[in-house]
C-alpha cells in the first residue's frame, strides 16, 4: 500500500484562496475569484474564472486582477465591471506616481469574451456600483481640498512644520457617474461629479427602486465611532445627505433586500464613545430605507455573524460560528428564530445563491476544515449539503499529502473555573500520544478564533509546525468569538491577565494528563496574540522559546500612537488616566527582568495597528538583560505582514519562527547557558 508524503514547507505555503464568488443575475454563470502566491515575482495572483453552470465548465477572464476589488455583475448579466492591477510593479515607495497614471475600469462581455476598459483620467476609482441597468455606473475617488484658513498660513513663518490636527488640506470622496454607451463602445465615455462628501467612503451601492446611493463612512483613525455611519444620498436631489444609522460601530457587507426596501449590513462594535454600545460579537442589521427603521436579524444566534446573502423570497443565509465550526443557517424573516443546516464540520464561506433554480448548483459556498483544503462547492438543495460537489481543485495536491490529525480540547480555567475550549494538532502518526513537545499558538484580536479549517499562510500555520513535530494548542481564551457575547465581555478590565490564565489553565491540564512534556514548551501568537505571548514569558519561565509578532510591550504608549485607540479604552476599562493600573499592570516591558525565555520578534515598518516601536522595546529590553532575541522587520509593510502583497514575507517569518522552535524550544535556555 503507498503512503502518502508529508506535507512539506513549501507546498503549504502555496495555498489558493478564493476571496468572492457571485452568480450571474441569469443564474448561468458563476464567478470565482482566485488568489495564489507567485514566488519568482514575490506577488499574489488574483485570477477571476467564469464557471458555466449548465456545462460546468469554467474559463478564464484574467490572471491580473485587482485583488482589493470585488467584480460585479451588471443588472442584466452582460456585463461584469473589475479592475486590472496594472500598478504591481510601482512600490509603496514610488505609489505616490500613481496619481499621474491613467486610471481605467474594465468591463467583461459575456458576449464577446473582451475586455473593455474605459478610461477615467488620473481619478483612482474606490468603490464601484451599478446603475438600474447597464449603461451606467457610479464609482467614488479620494479627494482633498484646502482648509478653510489656508490661506492665512504665512509659510515663511510656518516652513514645513506641520500642525497636527490642522492639516493644510482636508480629505473627503468625491463620487463620480459614468454613462456608457454599449452600443457604440467607441465613443467616449461621459463622466460626470454626482457630489462631494466630506469623509472617506468605504462602500457603495445603488438602489434603483429609491434611486438612492448608499455608503459607508470610514476614517483611518477610530478615537471615536460616531464617524462610521451608513447615508443615503438621493439622486433626485444629491444635495441630500440622510443618514441612517447612529449606533456608533463598523458597518460592512452591504447588501440590497430582495425587495429593494432595505438595506442589510454588518456591524462591528469596537464599544461606544458615548457609553451606549458595549462590544459584541458580529451581528446582522437591516434599515429600511423609506422610514429608517432598523432590525436586528439573526438575533436567536448566540455566536459570530461571520458572513450572510439574501434570497429571492425574502429570507437569508447566515454564516454562523459556534465553537470552532462555522455552520449555515437560514431565517425567514427578522421574527422568526434561524434555523441550521446540517452538513459538514468545519467552516463555510463567502455564500452565494442563484435567482433561478439550476440543477446541481443553485447554492455555491466555500469550505474547508483541518482536514480539507479550501475549494468551491455547488449544490442544488440547502439541506443537501454534505452531498455538495467541489468545482474546483485549487488545492488537490493537499489531498494527496499527509497532515496533521486535530479534535477539539476543553479544560477549565483556574481563576473561575469557566470551561475554555482550544484546537489540539497532533504531530502525523501520532495521534492521542503522550509527552509531546508541545507549541502554544495564540490568535489575534482579541474578537477572533480558532476555527476548524485550513488556510496555508504565516497566521495560519498550526499545521505546519505539527508537521515539524510540535503538538499544538490553538486556545479560543476569554474575548474569542463564537461563544456568546457574555464570553467576549468578560475580557474587559483584565484584557491580559485573564486570557493569560485561561491559556496557562490549558497548559497545565495537558501536563497533568501526561499529553504535554513540561520541559519542551514553546509559545507564540501574532498582534493580539504576540501581546499574551510578550505577557506570559513575563509570568512565568516554563517556556523554552517565545515567537511573537506584532505584540504590544507597553499599552499606554500603544494606545497614543495606534491607529484603533478607542480598542484599547474599552478594553482596558478606560483612558490611561483613568485607571492607570489597569495599563501598567498589565504591561510586559515592567516585568521584563523576569524573562528567561530566547524571543523571536517580527514587526512590519509602517504598523500603525501596534507601531514597530513596541518590538524595538522589547527586543532593547530582552539584549539589555542578555536573553537571546531577534527581531526582523519587513520594510513598507503595515500589521498585516503575514496577508501583505509580498508572499515572501510570511513565509520568511514562519520558516526562522520555526528554526527558533528548533534551536530553542527543546531545552532550557536558563540550564544550557
Amino acid at each position: 500500500m503507498q503512503t502518502k508524503p508529508p506535507l512539506s514547507f513549501d507546498e503549504f505555503f502555496d495555498y489558493a484562496h478564493y476571496p468572492s464568488l457571485s452568480f450571474s443575475p441569469t443564474g448561468k454563470y458563476l464567478l470565482i475569484h482566485t488568489s495564489r502566491p507567485l514566488w519568482n515575482s514575490n506577488s499574489f495572483e488574483n485570477s477571476l474564472w467564469l464557471y458555466e453552470i449548465e456545462n460546468q465548465q469554467k474559463k478564464l477572464i484574467t490572471r491580473k486582477l485587482f485583488g482589493a476589488f470585488k467584480p460585479q455583475w451588471s443588472p442584466s448579466g452582460s456585463w461584469i465591471v473589475l479592475l486590472l492591477d496594472e500598478n504591481s510593479d510601482i512600490n509603496a515607495k514610488n505609489a505616490n506616481h500613481l496619481s499621474n497614471i491613467e486610471q481605467r475600469i474594465y468591463l467583461f462581455s459575456i458576449e464577446s469574451n473582451e475586455l473593455l476598459p474605459i478610461g477615467i483620467g488620473a481619478t483612482i476609482p474606490l468603490t464601484i456600483t451599478w446603475s438600474e441597468d447597464d449603461s451606467a455606473l457610479y464609482f467614488t475617488a479620494l479627494t482633498s481640498w484646502p482648509t478653510k484658513d489656508e490661506d492665512d498660513l504665512d509659510e515663511t513663518e510656518w516652513k514645513d512644520v506641520i500642525q497636527y490636527r490642522k492639516p493644510k488640506t482636508k480629505q473627503g470622496s468625491t463620487i463620480y457617474r459614468i454613462d456608457i454607451d454599449m452600443k457604440n463602445q467607441i465613443s467616449p465615455t461621459k463622466i460626470e461629479i454626482i457630489r462631494n462628501v466630506s469623509f472617506l467612503i468605504g462602500e457603495l451601492l445603488f438602489v434603483p427602486s429609491e434611486q438612492k446611493l448608499i455608503l459607508t463612512s470610514i476614517t483611518d483613525i477610530l478615537e471615536k465611532l460616531d464617524n462610521n455611519e451608513i447615508y443615503s444620498i438621493d439622486l433626485q436631489n444629491v444635495s441630500s445627505l440622510v443618514q441612517l444609522t447612529y449606533n456608533e460601530a463598523i458597518e460592512r457587507d452591504l447588501q440590497l433586500s430582495s425587495n429593494g426596501k432595505q438595506i442589510l449590513f454588518q456591524v462591528f462594535t469596537l464599544s461606544s464613545s458615548n457609553g451606549k454600545f458595549n462590544d459584541t460579537q458580529l451581528r446582522l442589521y437591516s434599515v429600511d430605507i423609506t422610514n429608517g427603521q432598523i432590525e436586528r436579524l439573526g438575533n436567536d444566534f448566540d455566536g459570530n455573524i461571520v458572513g450572510y446573502t439574501t434570497k429571492t423570497d425574502g429570507s437569508i443565509y447566515i454564516l454562523g460560528q459556534w465553537g470552532t465550526d462555522v455552520q449555515i443557517y437560514s431565517q425567514q424573516s427578522s421574527m422568526d428564530n434561524s434555523i441550521q443546516h446540517r452538513g459538514w464540520s468545519g467552516t463555510y464561506e463567502s455564500i452565494a445563491v442563484s435567482r433561478s433554480s439550476n440543477q446541481n448548483c443553485s447554492i455555491a459556498f466555500i469550505y474547508s476544515s483541518l482536514r480539507t483544503p479550501k475549494e468551491v462547492y455547488c449544490v442544488d438543495n440547502i439541506d443537501q449539503l454534505a452531498s455538495a460537489n467541489a468545482i474546483t481543485n485549487e488545492n488537490g495536491l493537499w489531498t494527496q499529502r499527509i497532515l496533521p490529525e486535530s479534535k477539539n480540547f476543553y479544560w477549565e480555567s483556574d481563576e473561575d473555573n469557566r470551561t475554555i475550549e482550544g484546537i489540539l494538532h497532533y504531530p502525523p502518526g501520532q495521534f492521542e500520544s503522550t509527552n509531546l513537545p508541545l507549541f502554544l499558538l495564540i490568535h489575534g484580536g482579541p474578537y477572533d478564533a480558532s476555527l476548524n479549517h485550513l488556510q496555508g499562510n504565516g497566521y495560519f500555520w498550526a499545521p505546519l509546525a505539527a508537521l515539524n513535530g510540535w503538538l499544538v494548542l490553538e486556545p479560543n481564551y476569554r474575548g474569542s468569538t463564537g461563544y456568546g457575547d457574555q464570553f467576549l465581555s468578560e475580557v474587559r478590565y483584565q484584557p491580559i491577565i485573564r486570557p493569560g490564565i485561561d491559556i496557562l489553565s490549558g497548559v497545565d491540564r495537558l501536563i497533568r494528563d501526561g499529553i504535554a512534556d513540561p520541559s519542551r514548551l514553546a509559545i507564540g501568537g501574532y498582534s493580539y496574540g504576540g501581546v499574551l505571548t510578550n505577557w506570559l514569558i513575563t509570568q512565568t519561565t516554563r517556556f523554552n522559546a517565545a515567537v511573537s509578532g506584532a505584540g504590544a510591550a507597553e499599552h499606554v504608549s500603544t494606545w497614543g500612537i495606534m491607529d484603533w485607540p478607542i480598542h484599547i479604552n474599552y478594553l482596558m476599562g478606560g483612558f490611561p488616566w483613568e485607571v492607570p493600573d489597569v495599563y501598567q499592570n498589565s504591561g510586559p516591558v515592567y516585568y521584563l527582568d523576569r524573562v528567561r525565555t530566547p524571543t523571536h520578534l517580527v514587526t512590519g515598518a509602517n504598523d500603525v495597528r501596534v507601531p514597530p516601536a513596541q518590538s524595538y522595546i522589547l527586543e532593547r529590553g530582552l539584549h539589555s538583560l542578555g536573553v537571546p532575541v531577534q527581531l526582523l522587520i519587513f520594510p513598507n509593510e503595515g500589521h498585516s505582514v503575514i496577508n501583505s502583497n509580498e508572499p515572501w514575507y510570511g513565509k520568511i517569518k514562519v520558516r526562522e519562527e520555526l528554526k527558533w522552535l528548533q534551536q530553542y524550544g527543546h531545552q532550557s535556555w536558563i540550564k544550557t547557558k
